[in-house]
């Protein structure tokens, strides 16, 4: 800010008062300067950083820039001594042309905080203009018979200068017969006539040559000069006249060019040449000139260049009026020129964001914006306005400045960027707009958690899988962009049947796709629940969650598990008894079967697959009931073999088979003695190894009593006798503890028989008791032990007693 050249003058304390006075002031008003014109370009103008209460070095950091109406910009800022300095030459008659004062406003931005200055500068005129006629040379022809005191006017100097720089004063050359006498107009204008001191003699001088010299009042002082001949020329006694001494009329700025604006008319009464009128521009500016176009004959007066209500608002003129013999009228014209709206409004974009985050706060500046309009009255008045349906707002500052500003909350998922169309309008007839665009881009923020396709998912996959192949793919998407919207994927870790989850199952944690790591087993679990989170790369990361529910479906990999009849670990096959009186449909046994897998693959069925009697036995299909198919005879077999296939209902059907040998009988000892009549009849020869065997059962149960009768008359020999009872103790043992009782190696198996034997030292006292037979019971064929040929002598059974005695059937 420039200070008064008084305050300088003031001392101490009264000059800081008046210093801080005038910068409050300052702040409240425009700041001011003032700079003469034509100074060298990067000229001192003022102290902008002080004036704005910054030092130098924050100009640049704080974003300290001139913005202006889009003229070139008449000045710059120094960042190094933040001063205002100017940016090149400035011509101040150019700027302003005769403008009493010039001047020049613009504003300062501080970028950083959006907050504009005005400034203002006034360019000081300096004498750099000499006055000029219109015409070097001038030509009057007056006629000798004019009488003294007729004046003349004459053009008047021009001065882009103003004030004490402009056209001063008129001075004219020494004539006796011509003096010189300036009018001053209202306006302050000097208008030079030429007055005739004495009667003109064209005999005695026929042309008289003056100088009119225009001075103004620099320093130093300028002058221009304007040559006149005077031709003396015979009587005329009829000056030309004007109809109007003044015409006026108003023209649009957009009128045509060549289009016939005014037409002046002077008449003269004289005949012949004294008579013929002619019309000349007189005392009319050299812009003006250019502008207009006048027919000397007719007085017709044209546009040949377009007319600029923002340039002239009134063209004044003079038009003079000369007959044949030089007599002179002269008449004024003003043409107004009416303010057409043909200026759209200029929209400039002083500062601008080009992108800002979505949680942009609301009141946050986007963009500084100036409009302005070159039109006047309501054609320049403006209004600026964006799109309603945007989340921003104009905010209107000083000299149609307006600043855009957010008004919501931005959200990049909804909209990534704005192209916001801010349209200027002026109020004029027709409406000007114009628009200018801002494109905004909202950068993403990590505030979207990514999101799971469905809620949850259930996946079925058959057991008996292979290790490592992929069951599922489960997909999350976040809405989110760049590293906010890479998702990856892992599984929360749960312990199933005392195992880490991470045991069984894995998920890439890029893809989503999870993969089994071991093969599963439907008769070990049948389901799994787990729960997948899909994480993303932001800061902070977020995340969420959902269930999957893993179902194992069953595969028919079990064989059907034979539970009944149960098979003896040694090798004999189970027996079932049949009485020869049983009826067509008697119940003989069950065969009772499971099968671990589920579903169609555990449903049962049985059939009898192979008999030695055809057609004897049935069974059920879906129960695996054995019956009879119609009624015992004679004739049948003591022994029947039956093969019965269980199979499940799996795709391939799995099965099993048990073999079952029924026994058709009416009670144990008639299988004991069916048994070996069948042995008999079918093997000769066994029967004579029958006898031996009950004449070596006799013989050796006599020599045992016979022992045990010595044993008991001898005690003397007692611990002889301990001995031998021992041993017979022995081998008694091992034949009460067998549960078979079996003749020619059939054992049979007795699970409701129970068995008492009493032994005494007498052998008549030692007996075995048979409960009453159960038909139910199970028989089981020893084909594990073998068959034993007896020798002819006795003394082989003495040598085998404890061998024999195992096998003896009670």
């Amino acid at each position: 800010m420039a200070i008064p050249p008084k305050l300088t003058r003031c001392s101490g304390l009264m000059v800081l008062c008046l210093f801080l006075e005038l910068l409050l002031a300052t702040r409240a008003r425009n700041i001011f300067y003032s700079v003469p014109e034509e100074t060298d370009k990067g000229s001192f103008v003022g102290n902008i950083a002080r004036d704005l209460g910054l030092k130098p070095h924050e100009l640049a950091e704080r974003g300290v820039r001139i913005v202006s109406r889009g003229r070139t910009h008449l000045f710059s800022l120094n960042p190094r001594s933040g001063s205002l300095v100017t940016a090149g030459r400035i011509d101040r008659e150019e700027l302003c042309a005769q403008s009493a004062r010039c001047l020049v406003s613009f504003n300062i931005l501080v970028e950083d905080e959006m907050k504009l200055f005005p400034i203002e500068v006034e360019i000081i005129d300096i004498n750099d203009n000499t006055p000029q006629f219109q015409f070097e040379e001038l030509e009057f022809k007056m006629n000798e018979i004019t009488t003294p005191g007729t004046r003349i006017p004459l053009p008047f100097g021009q001065d882009p200068d103003v004030g004490i720089n402009s056209l001063q004063s008129y001075q004219l050359s020494y004539n006796p017969h011509f003096s010189l006498d300036v009018q001053h107009g209202p306006d302050g204008s000097q208008n030079p006539e030429m007055v005739l001191q004495s009667p003109l003699d064209r005999e005695e001088e026929a042309v008289h040559y003056l100088v009119l010299t225009a001075s103004d009042g620099g320093n130093p002082i300028h002058s221009g000069t304007l040559h006149i001949r005077v031709q003396v020329v015979d009587a005329n006694d009829n000056p030309p006249a004007f109809t109007q001494a003044e015409y006026q009329m108003s023209v649009p700025e957009n009128v045509p060019l060549g289009t016939q604006l005014l037409r002046v008319n002077a008449t003269d009464p004289d005949e012949g040449a004294n008579g013929e009128v002619r019309y000349s521009f007189h005392n009319i500016d050299h812009k003006v000139a250019q502008i207009f176009q006048l027919d000397s004959c007719t007085g017709e007066i044209s546009n040949k260049e377009p007319l600029d209500f923002e340039e002239y608002k009134i063209y004044p003129m003079e038009i003079q009026a000369q007959d044949g013999a030089g007599l002179m009228a002269r008449a004024k014209v003003l043409i107004k020129v009416l303010d057409v709206n043909d200026n759209a409004p200029e929209v400039s974009i002083t500062s601008v964001t080009t992108a800002v985050p979505e949680n942009f706060p609301m009141g946050a500046i986007i963009a500084l914006i100036n409009v302005h309009d070159q039109d006047s009255g309501e054609n320049g008045h403006t209004t600026c306005s964006i799109p309603e349906n945007l989340p921003f707002k104009l905010e209107k500052l000083v000299d149609n400045y307006y600043r855009l500003v957010t008004e919501r909350t931005l959200d990049r998922e909804l909209t990534p960027e704005y192209n916001i169309t801010v349209t200027a309008t002026d109020q004029g007839n027709p409406i000007l707009s114009t628009q200018a665009h801002i494109l905004l881009l909202v950068t993403d923020i990590n505030d979207n958690p990514p999101v799971f396709h469905q809620d949850s998912y259930s996946v079925y996959i058959p057991e008996n899988n292979p290790r490592g192949a992929s069951i599922f793919s489960v997909r999350a998407q976040d809405i989110d962009s760049n590293e906010n919207a890479q998702v990856t994927y892992s599984l929360l870790e749960e312990i199933i049947q005392g195992a880490p989850l991470s045991s069984y199952l894995s998920i890439n944690s890029d893809t989503g796709v999870i993969y089994t790591l071991r093969s599963f087993d439907y008769e070990q679990f049948q389901n799994l629940q787990l729960r997948v989170t899909a994480q993303d790369s932001g800061n902070p990361p977020l995340s969420s969650n959902v269930s999957l529910s893993l179902f194992i479906l069953d595969q028919n990999d079990n064989t059907p598990e034979v539970l009944y009849p149960v098979l003896p670990t040694d090798g004999s096959t189970g027996v079932e008894l049949a009485p020869r009186s049983a009826e067509p449909g008697y119940l003989v046994t069950k065969v009772v079967a499971v099968d671990r897998d589920s579903g169609q693959n555990a449903w049962l069925s049985y059939r009898l697959i192979k008999a030695s009697e055809p057609g004897l036995f049935l069974v059920g299909l879906h129960t695996g009931e054995v019956r009879t198919a119609r009624a015992l005879l004679d004739r049948d077999a003591l022994k029947q073999s039956l093969v019965v296939a269980v199979q499940d209902h799996g795709q391939p059907p799995l099965s099993a088979t048990v073999t079952l040998t029924i026994a058709v009988a009416d009670s144990i000892p008639d299988i004991l003695a069916d048994l070996s009549s069948i042995r008999t009849m079918d093997n000769p020869e066994d029967s004579d190894l029958t006898l031996y065997l009950v004449v070596a059962v006799a013989t050796v149960s006599c020599v045992f009593l016979a022992f045990v009768t010595v044993l008991l008359a001898l005690r003397l020999r007692r611990w002889h006798s301990t001995r031998l009872l021992q041993a017979a103790g022995s081998g008694l043992g091992g034949m009460s503890a067998s549960h078979f009782v079996g003749i020619e190696g059939v054992h049979a198996f007795l699970q409701t028989y129970s068995h008492e034997v009493s032994l005494t030292s007498d052998s008549r006292k030692s007996h075995l008791i048979f409960p009453q037979p159960n038909y139910a019971d199970t028989l089981i064929s020893q084909e594990s032990c073998e068959k034993k040929d007896f020798l002819s002598a006795p003394q082989t059974l003495l040598e085998d007693k404890k061998e024999t005695i195992s096998q003896v059937i009670f």
